[in-house]
């Protein structure tokens, strides 16, 4: 291909790569409120991903005019396919991240008693990040990054992720058969943490079209 399409390559890349960028930004930020008990934190948080949605939809736009003026084929088209999709994983990454941080702010508000489920709370949360930061290594050192090795990195957190997930699970499951009239509100916190288990599941997609971009074979995500 000429060095414009190149070019273009590396202005998407480096795109992709900002948002991934803001979304570590706004969930390290969302577990220092949490734990700091800081609530201007928790606003602080959203602020840097208000405009993922918009920023998804030029990558978008950027990707499909690529398309258009260069017809790329085989490896090309590839990478242009794995890029169009990682824009939406990453777009629900934001989404449910500022759910996340909105609702966990409001938990700590409320009559919930958070301690029991502090520390897993924070080791989770960390998984997600963990996983985050491999995969804009790779994306900011495309030339030099081992996507089979990203992509086992990722699931090891993801892994992690899974296993504190159901420990809080039925930690939560006892607190809402003891808490009386509490109970929806406990109820509400595990939706709330089921959001950071679903990034996690986002971030393997994430590494699983970084390895596809790379290698090739079949693509296989999560719902």
């Amino acid at each position: 291909m000429l060095p414009r399409y190149e070019n273009k390559l590396n202005e998407i890349r480096g795109m992709i790569s900002l948002m991934l960028s803001q979304i570590i930004q706004s969930s390290e930020e969302t577990l220092k409120a949490f734990e700091t008990d800081n609530e201007e934190l928790y606003e602080t948080s959203r602020t840097y991903i208000k405009n993922i949605q918009v920023d998804a939809n030029k990558i978008d736009n950027e990707i499909i005019k690529t398309f258009a003026l260069f017809g790329p084929e085989a490896d090309e088209l590839r990478l242009l396919v794995a890029y169009l999709k990682m824009t939406n994983e990453i777009d629900r990454i934001g989404d449910g991240l500022k759910k996340y941080s909105k609702r966990l702010h409001d938990h700590c508000q409320g009559g919930c008693d958070m301690s029991v489920l502090s520390n897993a709370i924070i080791q989770l949360h960390k998984t997600t990040i963990n996983a985050l930061q491999y995969i804009i290594g790779c994306l900011n050192a495309i030339e030099a990054c081992d996507a089979d090795d990203v992509y086992r990195k990722v699931m090891v957190e993801e892994s992690k992720n899974d296993d504190l997930f159901s420990i809080m699970e039925k930690e939560l499951l006892t607190l809402i058969i003891d808490a009386n009239e509490l109970a929806v509100e406990y109820v509400r916190v595990l939706g709330t943490l089921r959001k950071l288990e679903r990034i996690g599941d986002r971030t393997v997609n994430i590494a699983s079209l970084m390895l596809y971009a790379q290698k090739g074979g079949e693509l296989k995500l999560h719902n």
